[in-house]
């Protein structure tokens, strides 16, 4: 069992908080990307430039390029989790006909994989109030995002469901180095790693895929590539490893709440009085798991 202070986990998931209202851009800003680029070179591109940026601020703070080698291990499932496993399976499925709405359900089913995988890779156990408003929360969201778009075929879910896996690896993993290490050392050293096949791969696809950097496209790959797959887990990770995995990681309940705003205010998306009750609910149970002692 992990105790941890009620002041520290406040801090924690303020700072993870921080992490998912950078994230809740993403499913659109991919949109906006794929409109411009290849989904490959988006899904893989963003990887290769966050690493470029990684390598500078490594280099500028004095610290190894690498991380320790014993550590490489759980290093290396960070990069095939948030590095290549969720934004090429989430693009993909973007690309193959689900709408960034239903892409929402794989958030709204992350907090609780990564919440399992908390307890089986940290060492946490959560009370039962904290699995029970973490259902909850999961069921409403999905609820919520399912009634409000169209059924996707089968393999854009089988996508989804492949990037909310690696997903919950990646922050499981990211949460527990977290621990002894600053969480912008953290994504920086899995970006670093992934960098001799993410930058040659992008070098190609860039040479042989169609492009049209209009100004949307750009900015999404932009927002993407640097928020998403950067800064947006520098207080994601620190939040983590200081409210514990399993719970700060239930803020991310409101992650497609946050999309759809997004949604709402790029692309022109309106909703109705069942938006204010999916988000109420899922605000409820947010509260409840930050109450729940790990």
């Amino acid at each position: 069992m992990i105790a941890l202070p009620g002041r520290e986990q406040r801090g924690g998931t303020l700072l993870a908080f921080l992490g998912v209202l950078a994230f809740s851009g993403s499913l659109p800003a991919t949109a906006y990307a794929m409109e411009g680029f290849d989904p490959w070179l988006v899904a893989i591109g963003r990887a290769a430039v966050a690493g470029a940026v990684a390598l500078v601020c490594l280099k500028a703070a004095g610290l190894p390029l690498l991380p320790p080698r014993p550590h490489r291990r759980p290093y290396g499932l960070i990069s095939l989790g948030v590095v290549f496993g969720f934004p090429v399976f989430s693009g993909l499925a973007l690309d193959l006909g689900a709408s960034t709405a239903h892409a929402a359900v794989v958030v709204g089913l992350l907090p609780a994989a990564t919440a399992v995988f908390a307890v089986l890779r940290a060492g946490e156990r959560p009370r039962p109030a904290f699995w029970a408003a973490c259902a909850a929360g999961a069921l409403a969201i999905t609820a919520f995002t399912l009634t409000r778009t169209e059924t996707t075929a089968a393999w854009p879910d089988l996508l989804l469901a492949g990037a909310l896996l690696s997903a919950a690896v990646g922050y499981t993993e990211g949460g527990r180095l977290a621990r002894h290490t600053p969480g912008w050392q953290v994504i920086s050293y899995a970006l670093v790693l992934s960098l001799p096949i993410t930058l040659p791969i992008t070098a190609v696809l860039a040479a042989v895929t169609p492009m049209t950097p209009a100004p949307p496209a750009l900015a999404g790959f932009a927002y993407v590539g640097l928020i998403s797959m950067f800064l947006g887990f520098f207080p994601w990770y620190a939040g983590l490893a200081r409210g514990g995995i399993a719970r700060a990681g239930q803020t991310q309940l409101t992650q497609p709440l946050l999309t759809l705003v997004w949604a709402w205010f790029l692309m022109g998306e309106r909703y109705g009085i069942a938006t204010v009750v999916a988000a109420l609910a899922v605000l409820v149970c947010v509260a409840v798991t930050q109450r729940a002692r790990t």
